[in-house]
């Protein structure tokens, strides 16, 4: 017999900071495409293309997450894991050298290729390797620790930017330390019994995850609206100090950061009632932020939203592993990625739809998305919380 191999921290740390890495797409150039625009001015079609380069990722994942957790649950979770880190790594350094923008964007797609592969399977193994309070409290942690990259990488891709725009992307040379580690300390999971393997042949349970996708999709939008709208809505308020914009936008972070600690000390309540309290508190902060007159207000508001967004994801997360089996566990997976991202993707869309340009209509938008959250609120009592039989640790 060969002894059950148990995954500890060691694996934790991998999986948790490999989750952080698509984070380092979304954020990296932010802080760089002025001089990005700069550079490429002379180019025809810059004004779309720069910005193109930094959003191009999350849609990319949004688009092909769903195929990573098929090829995951097919081929295996660590092998598509180890090529997506390859891939992370060439196609994150190469605008080191190019010199074409386009090639540069193509070379930011292949980068959402290869994060929605490295997210898809490090939130699938995390499933595999842990179950019960041990699972939730990693899913939690996934959370926090993805809001606290976000801030660190924007920090460092801002003073790396200070050398030069390209200098940046230096940062994904971060896939050569963690490809050898994972090879080394993750294994491929199986089925522990006859019972698993019979599961295979059963459906995805199309009916149960696609509400809870609903409702992460809405909660990556959710996300997206502080990061995206604060500093046009402070503005509105006579405040454009970036340091009080900052101020406001670490505020949010905060409020997700204890959001998600939140999710170990309520996660004994259902599903329905956590996403109830989470949408709710996300749905209040809006609508203060709608409503604020000072910058004060909005600091607290953003605090409020935070908690509660902070709150959605790791129940989220927690009760689509709960509803699928092994086999079933990397396509729920990639679902629920592609579903967070796409709703990154589109929050600015569907702000803009909302104010059609107008930021003195920010408030108004503000409002519909708190009323939207309350609506979706009260529709979690509705769903059903049915859950599978949980799974132990796999041999490997």
């Amino acid at each position: 017999m060969i002894a059950e191999r148990q995954a500890g921290l060691p694996q934790s740390l991998l999986l948790l900071l490999g989750s952080c890495l698509p984070v380092l797409g979304a954020v990296l150039l932010a802080p760089v495409l002025p001089r990005m625009q700069e550079h490429f001015s002379s180019t025809p079609g810059a004004a779309v293309l720069v910005p193109v380069a930094l959003t191009l990722p999350a849609l990319v994942i949004a688009l092909l997450a769903p195929f990573a957790g098929v090829i995951a649950d097919r081929v295996g979770r660590k092998s598509l894991l180890l090529g997506g880190m390859l891939l992370y790594t060439l196609c994150g350094v190469l605008p080191l050298w190019l010199e074409s923008l386009k090639a540069i964007v193509i070379s930011r797609a292949g980068i959402g290729l290869a994060e929605a592969a490295i997210m898809t399977c490090c939130t699938t193994l995390m499933g595999d390797y842990f179950d019960g309070t041990k699972r939730e409290r990693l899913f939690a942690l996934q959370m926090v620790s993805t809001s606290l990259s976000a801030a660190v990488f924007m920090g460092v891709g801002g003073l790396l930017g200070e050398n030069g725009w390209r200098t940046p992307f230096a940062l994904y040379t971060v896939g050569l330390l963690f490809l050898p580690l994972m090879a080394a300390l993750l294994w491929e999971p199986r089925e522990r019994s006859a019972v698993e393997g019979a599961a295979a042949t059963g459906r995805f349970p199309w009916a149960a995850l696609l509400p809870i996708y609903g409702m992460t999709m809405l909660a990556g939008a959710s996300l997206f609206v502080v990061p995206v709208q604060v500093g046009y809505l402070l503005n509105l308020l006579h405040v454009d100090a970036p340091q009080q914009i900052g101020m406001t936008m670490g505020a949010s972070q905060l409020g997700v950061v204890a959001g998600a600690l939140s999710f170990r000390l309520l996660g004994s309540q259902s599903p329905k009632r956590l996403l109830l309290l989470a949408f709710t508190m996300a749905a209040i902060g809006d609508l203060l932020m709608a409503y604020a007159q000072n910058h004060p207000l909005v600091i607290v508001a953003v605090l409020i939203n935070g908690l509660g967004i902070g709150l959605m994801l790791p129940t989220l997360i927690t009760w689509v592993m709960s509803l699928v089996d092994f086999h079933h566990r990397g396509r729920a997976s990639g679902g629920f990625t592609a579903a967070i991202f796409a709703g990154e993707f589109i929050s600015p869309l569907m702000v803009l739809a909302i104010t059609r340009g107008d930021t003195s209509e920010l408030p108004g938008a503000l409002m519909l998305v708190g009323a939207l959250q309350l609506l979706v609120a009260l529709g979690c009592m509705s769903l059903r919380s049915r859950k599978v039989v949980p799974l132990a640790r796999h041999n490997p």
